[in-house]
């Protein structure tokens, strides 16, 4: 794998565009906090972005499933660009106007980027690389989110906002360049032709094919899991930060649960050798609801620093083991649409539990919301466990399920 340009491009490229992407965030935050008093309009600017990712969401999958991956990286890339100039005008002006175009338009480069970008690694890697190569891809992931919050940060003390957004699309241009110099095998008709359902629009032609492949959905479902902690997240620090009455607390949770991730996403590989993939999901679900509760002892940094390693570690195993079943088993012709389903399927999710978590901190407290949460997940992995064993489910190896015959 290490002799693949292809894998060193998109690591490279997944680092550069990463740094743009997290300064850009730091970005955003600095400026509607100089611009906007309330909250609720800030949550409004965000949602707006996500609301047409969502809508764009079905579209996304059915392009880049007939056309090809790297024009769609392409295209997305430059979308990126433009969207930081639309950014740019934004603090040049003062106009939040200017930054809700900017929260629209990257997340439709993101919408089309990413499934794009996951729908690409099963065609540039062997079968049995994947795992690793999964781990790879997130761990240079969370290295750039680490970096480029910590880079933004520096640059806000010494430089302008608008430097964060310059530095931005540098990345994003060092990106597009990566972009263009992959070399990706698609091969002829990928284009997925379903009995029956060819005509159908959205994400209806998923749901025959979940059918068919039955441990994808039930990895799929499966991976909405670590969602109540993962969508609350940044709640949770909040709120971690007033319990403890301590600023310092939210660098070293982040700081603990990325690193932790980091050991996860490499160690799994040697994991995935000694234990069954059932395992491995089942297991780090739990621990996942493990974390959950340990956070019952909110007032208690020990315990706090590490519930959230036992987070990190759980998630650093537990996604790329996910992200293989669904490359695997799930037949590439339908790829973009499967990526782009599950992208919008996580993007309601994260909203859902965002509101849910603020409800719940208001009336019963982080504390009893965490045991909640702990019940929840922990009732759900059972659950998941025993229809799996019913239903006779087999993750560890695809079915001879073709997609024709459906």
């Amino acid at each position: 794998m290490w002799k693949n340009r292809n894998v060193w491009i998109i690591l490279s490229g997944e680092m550069i565009a990463g740094l743009g992407l997290w300064t850009g965030i730091i970005g955003n935050l600095e400026f509607m906090q100089e611009k906007v008093p309330s909250d609720f309009i800030k949550a409004l600017i965000m949602s707006v972005g996500l609301l047409a990712g969502l809508i764009a969401g079905p579209l996304a999958g059915k392009v880049i499933d007939q056309s090809k991956k790297k024009t769609v990286l392409i295209i997305s890339g430059l979308g990126r660009m433009v969207s930081v100039i639309f950014m740019l005008i934004a603090i040049s002006t003062g106009s939040i106007w200017w930054m809700v175009a900017f929260m629209i338009s990257i997340q439709l480069s993101a919408t089309f980027y990413f499934p794009a970008l996951q729908a690409t690694i099963p065609l540039i890697v062997k079968e049995d690389e994947l795992l690793a190569m999964n781990g790879l891809h997130m761990n240079v992931a969370t290295i750039s989110r680490v970096i480029g919050t910590a880079l933004a940060g520096i640059m806000l003390v010494y430089w302008s906002l608008m430097s964060l957004y310059v530095a931005s699309i540098i990345a994003y241009g060092a990106l597009f360049f990566f972009t263009l110099i992959l070399r990706i095998d698609e091969g002829k008709n990928r284009e997925a032709k379903v009995k029956g359902i060819g005509n159908k629009s959205g994400f209806m032609e998923i749901f025959p094919v979940l059918k068919a492949y039955p441990a994808v959905g039930m990895t799929l479902i499966m991976t909405l899991i670590p969602l109540l902690f993962i969508g609350s997240f940044n709640l949770i620090v909040i709120n971690l930060s007033e319990i403890q009455n301590s600023a310092s607390i939210k660098g070293l949770v982040y700081t603990f649960e990325g690193i932790a991730f980091m050991v996860g996403a490499f160690v799994v590989k040697y994991i995935s050798s000694k234990w069954r993939t059932t395992m491995i999901l089942f297991f780090f679900a739990t621990m996942v609801a493990v974390a959950e509760f340990m956070l019952f002892f909110a007032e208690s940094t020990v315990i706090t620093l590490s519930a959230f390693t036992v987070l990190g570690f759980a998630l650093g195993c537990f996604f790329p083991t996910a992200m293989v079943i669904f490359q695997k088993q799930m037949p590439k012709e339908f790829h973009g649409r499967f990526f782009s389903f599950r992208n919008m399927l996580e993007r309601v999710m994260f909203q859902v539990v965002l509101l849910t978590a603020g409800a719940l901190l208001d009336i019963i407290g982080l504390q009893y919301m965490v045991v909640a949460f702990g019940v929840i997940s922990l009732s759900m992995t059972v659950l998941f466990f025993v229809e799996m064993k019913r239903r006779n489910i087999v993750l560890e190896q695809p079915k001879e399920v073709a997609a024709e015959s459906i």
